[in-house]
């Protein structure tokens, strides 16, 4: 079987913050898949896993340095196709975005596409696929508009939450959206009435043997462990109130809250208020080829996501799939799709989101009963190894790439 030349849209790859994107890259091009991944932004140059250091693919980035011959690329499809310029000037640029910073990423992503949709011709594409639903899925849009390539499109979390000003616009005009849990598909069925047939569940795919599991024995002080970006969604700050309650309740605990974020600051100080900077650390950005290490010096893993003020939540952290692996009793808040995979008393230990009393009476259970959290978490780790397997995921992404792309009579 043939493949078709395929183009991945993204801001910045490869990024740390989004090993499941490079897994997914990584492996189609193991499979065979012509991929070239373009970029909207410059390189990202921290923090990046060794795997990420060696990527052999191609990938060509546009950044600051293309906004001097921007306007070359506006001219050509100009003269190609004024009318169709004329139209498509009063999509984006005249749309409404939440947020300053959604409105910037979306019409630079406008921008761009003028220069995608030219070396998408030059470059033979024959399918175009943006990994996030906000800027890449824009210079997507548009860039298919230009040339006539079929479009699809990945929504995952902030990306769809709120939904930007175009995206019913988007998924109304793409081959197909991909999403990654149930919840997702629901919310963005919703929004675009009629196209539901076009949205799809694909899960993110793990690629990650763990090196060790979990320590069984229990000894204090119990390791609680937290993972992720430092920002308002992830509700660190609701689970340094619940270890308020733990060193009332005299539990003898340590918490690492691993990750980087502009809220550091503010947990930093909310920890020294509340007297625990003897029992809780911030050890940094942990890169990929590290997380395992992390993960397995714990005795749970609490993932204590929140809905923050902006509507903005996770989907379904694969840090979860993660300390499952490693069959790391998993505590974590029943925000979208994070129920799918921590079933309560089953898989892990489910509590009402933003509720310090409810995390904390979860953490001493977890630790309470190490052969229960032990069962659960073995029984996540099946769970994951069954649906999250990255050939697979890798494999039917492409099935419906290849669904959706005219020219593979393949």
């Amino acid at each position: 079987m043939g493949f078709p030349r395929v183009a991945f849209v993204l801001l910045w790859f490869p990024l740390p913050s989004e090993t499941f994107i490079f897994n997914e890259v990584d492996r189609l091009r193991e499979i065979g898949v012509p991929l070239r991944v373009f970029t909207l932004y410059g390189p990202w140059k921290r923090n990046l896993s060794v795997a990420m250091e060696a990527f052999p693919g191609t990938v060509e980035r546009l950044g600051l340095p293309f906004l001097r011959e921007a306007h070359f690329d506006v001219i050509h499809w100009w003269r190609k196709n004024p009318s169709l310029v004329k139209r498509l000037f009063r999509t984006v640029p005249v749309r409404r975005w939440s947020d300053p910073e959604m409105a910037g990423e979306n019409l630079w992503a406008f921008l761009c596409a003028f220069r995608l949709a030219r070396r998408f011709e030059e470059e033979k594409i024959e399918h175009i696929h943006a990994s996030w639903a906000g800027g890449p899925a824009t210079a997507a849009w548009i860039a298919s508009e230009l040339t006539g390539i079929p479009f699809s499109f990945s929504g995952h979390a902030a990306d769809i939450y709120p939904p930007d000003g175009a995206l019913e616009e988007k998924i109304r005009a793409c081959a197909f959206v991909r999403t990654e849990n149930h919840a997702n598909v629901e919310h963005l069925k919703r929004l675009a009435p009629g196209e539901e047939s076009k949205i799809h569940m694909v899960h993110n795919g793990l690629d990650m043997i763990p090196g060790s599991f979990a320590r069984r024995p229990l000894v204090p002080p119990y390791r609680i462990r937290a993972l992720g970006r430092l920002v308002p969604k992830k509700g660190f700050d609701v689970l340094i109130r619940s270890c308020r309650i733990l060193e009332e309740c005299g539990l003898d605990f340590q918490l690492a809250v691993a990750g980087s974020g502009h809220c550091r600051e503010a947990l930093v100080n909310l920890a020294r208020e509340l007297k625990l900077e003897g029992k809780i650390s911030f050890p940094g950005f942990i890169t990929h080829d590290r997380v395992s290490e992390f993960l397995a010096s714990g005795d749970v893993f609490v993932m204590p996501s929140v809905v923050d003020p902006t509507g903005d939540r996770d989907g379904l952290p694969n840090v979860i799939l993660e300390a499952l692996l490693h069959k790391l009793p998993v505590v974590a808040t029943d925000v979208c799709a994070i129920g799918e995979i921590v079933q309560d008393g089953t898989t892990g230990f489910l509590v009402p989101q933003k509720d310090p009393f409810a995390l904390a009476r979860a953490i001493v259970k977890a630790v309470g009963d190490r052969e229960s959290g032990a069962r659960m978490a073995e029984k996540g780790r099946s769970m994951v190894l069954e649906q999250f397997g990255l050939d697979d995921v890798a494999r039917k992404l492409l099935k419906y790439i290849l669904e959706a792309t005219p020219a593979a009579g393949r």
